[in-house]
């Protein structure tokens, strides 16, 4: 299914590539705004021709398409790529419990003290 949608995807995004591309342009472009009225700036009113209808179907269909497929299922299949990842990646098993902030995990010990932390010292007169 999601094969034959994405074909049809691809065909209809050629025939409206094609479609646009053999329409007359409306003339002027950015040039056309420097004392131009509003008709000028805005297309003003043109025939509709078969090539528009058909813009405006292809495109309807173009994001029809573009709907179904984001939402049909790619099935089970992996690329190969995604399969050498999986099997690249380590994977580390999850504690049963979390460690004390301290570090330690014995508990008769009492925490670790922290790398690169000095341990408080005791003045002599305590």
């Amino acid at each position: 299914m999601f094969t034959l949608l994405l074909t049809l995807l691809i065909i209809d995004a050629l025939l409206l590539s094609t479609v646009v591309l053999l329409q007359a342009g409306q003339g002027g472009g950015l040039a056309s705004l420097g004392g131009a009225t509003t008709d000028t700036v805005l297309g003003g009113r043109q025939a509709v021709t078969i090539l528009t209808k058909l813009t405006w179907w292809c495109g309807g269909i173009f994001l029809a398409l573009s709907l179904l497929l984001s939402l049909v299922p790619r099935g089970s299949a992996s690329s190969e790529l995604q399969e050498r990842l999986r099997a690249t990646t380590p994977t580390a098993p999850a504690p049963s419990e979390p460690l004390p902030l301290g570090g330690s995990t014995d508990p008769a010990t009492g925490p670790a003290p922290s790398p690169g932390v000095p341990a408080p010292q005791q003045e002599p007169g305590q």
